[in-house]
């Protein structure tokens, strides 16, 4: 949590964090600067023990006022560089020496984190470090302390985030709905106009509903994949393809706030009208790792656990999986789960790594989310996955699944009628 952040940077010495960029879908300074809207030119910096100090246009400055930090105005860099003659590196150095003064920022270790091109990053840190500013400015490098921090999340940050799957599994139910309406003809979904329902009317029905709820698709495609597609754990899906019936369809929908703000994340994995066998049986490992995961979850407990215990069922199972088989494509191919917050992949992983030091610390919010892949299967090629989002709440040291959602695999369809 932010209440950390001070405990961390003095575990790696720093003295103060700098962070560069917008607040949108930047999500060091969102999360900093409270996701005021804020834009490029923006500057902020925290010293160790104090509270951030936020550097933004003049124009911006209502906006930023909204976050509750002390906001400066005063420095302007084409005032400063018109006054170095033109001389951008000269200019750079009393644009940064102000503001770091101005912080109260006058020497040791700076981190330095946001959203900048990498080659002018890479110049600005560059310049600085060269000058005779009394600080060092450095990455942080790892598992860095405002990720560190962000992995366990206040109240008013869960209260976000379940709202964001609370509005995020009504566009799920609103699909349920829409598919279910609709009647077959000949093993595909049909309109009333008797043509081929395809991916594609599903997602643009899943965009409008996501706008009508007041979320984004930010990560650029929710996963909506059939048959083969759906045995490959990232394809969005063709949207040419139309709605078979007895085939797996993987629907993982991950929206977010408006402005880069909190994620949600949820996978189910449907068949219209029937599912063959072997569909049916992989179903049912997946549900029992899913339930085994959510039922054996303890507070502290090393994450890459969950994963190993994930890893030891398929394989009872006769699933092959990436913990004897690190390359495979078929069968468990990929961790059990991940941190979620303003960014959709985040401390703490449920991956069993080497390095993976995480536990289950109380206000993690991650995702569980056990599958099996099949995209050559002899018989036709699926995938199956369920996900769910979780937290660990710190006052009663229980986890709960933030949304929730029924776990059905087969949706039932009604014939359509005969053609005249």
């Amino acid at each position: 949590m932010k209440t950390d952040l001070d405990r961390l940077m003095a575990e790696r010495k720093y003295d103060a964090v700098l962070v560069l960029g917008p607040a949108a879908h930047n999500a060091p300074m969102y999360y900093l600067a409270g996701g005021v809207a804020v834009g490029k030119d923006t500057v902020l910096i925290q010293k160790r023990g104090r509270a951030p100090v936020l550097f933004v246009n003049a124009m911006e400055r209502d906006e930023a006022a909204r976050s509750g930090l002390r906001v400066v105005t005063k420095f302007r860099y084409r005032q400063i560089l018109r006054e170095a003659g033109g001389d951008t590196a000269q200019a750079l150095v009393r644009y940064f020496g102000q503001m770091l003064a101005e912080a109260g920022v006058g020497a040791g270790t700076v981190a330095v984190f946001g959203q900048q091109d990498a080659g002018a990053a890479y110049r600005l840190l560059d310049t600085l470090n060269r000058a005779d500013l009394g600080v060092r400015l450095v990455g942080d490098p790892g598992l860095t302390i405002l990720e560190r921090a962000a992995a366990t999340k206040d109240l008013d940050e869960v209260r976000r985030i379940r709202s964001v799957g609370r509005r995020t599994l009504a566009v799920v139910a609103d699909v349920q709905e829409f598919l279910t309406s609709h009647r077959a003809r000949d093993g595909y979904l049909v309109g009333k106009d008797g043509a081929r329902l395809t991916l594609g009317d599903v997602k643009r029905r899943i965009n409008l509903k996501l706008a009508e709820a007041g979320l984004v698709d930010a990560e650029g495609g929710t996963i909506f994949a059939i048959g083969r597609d759906a045995g490959v754990p990232h394809s969005r899906g063709n949207p040419r393809h139309p709605l078979a019936l007895g085939k797996t369809i993987v629907f993982d929908i991950f929206p977010a706030e408006p402005g880069g703000g909190y994620f949600f994340d949820f996978t189910r994995t449907w068949c219209l009208g029937h599912a063959p066998d072997h569909v049916l049986e992989a179903y049912e490992a997946v549900r029992a790792a899913h339930a085994q995961a959510l039922r054996t979850l303890k507070p502290g407990a090393p994450c890459r656990d969950y994963q190993r215990a994930t890893c030891a069922l398929f394989e009872a199972r006769g699933h092959a999986t990436i913990q004897t088989d690190p390359a495979t494509t078929s069968g468990y191919v990929h961790s059990l789960g991940h941190g979620l917050g303003l960014r959709i992949h985040e401390a703490p992983s449920l991956a069993d790594t080497e390095g993976n030091t995480g536990v289950l610390e109380p206000g993690a919010v991650f995702t569980v989310e056990p599958g099996l892949y099949y995209p050559d299967h002899p018989r036709g090629g699926f995938g199956v996955r369920i996900e769910d989002t979780v937290w660990l709440d710190p006052r009663t040291l229980r986890f709960e699944v933030l949304a929730k959602y029924p776990v059905d695999l087969i949706l039932p369809v009604k014939p359509a009628g005969r053609r005249r």
